[in-house]
């Protein structure tokens, strides 16, 4: 049998590469979190499924727009994390 080594692991590379501050996250990383968060909780980007509430478009709406919408979701995102107070 092979011997097996350490775990290895490229996330630490990763965070490293962006030189995110500090070792921590980026920004980019939080901003696809809260969109994430957003989208999960609020059903945004989701197709004509039939949910309880109000839907802002009656219809079917092709992949390409979904996508479309969660990259606008994900740039707001990012404006909202990099706006300095």
């Amino acid at each position: 049998m092979a011997e097996l080594g350490p775990p290895t692991s490229n996330a630490g590379d990763a965070a490293d590469a962006k030189g995110a501050p500090g070792g921590g996250r980026s920004k980019d990383d939080v901003a696809l979190d809260l969109m994430k968060f957003i989208a999960v909780n609020t059903g945004y980007g989701k197709s004509g499924q039939a949910t309880a509430g109000f839907s802002a478009k009656a219809g079917t709406r092709s992949p390409e727009e979904l996508a479309e919408d969660l990259l606008n979701l994900f740039d707001r995102c990012r404006n909202v994390i990099n706006k300095e107070v």
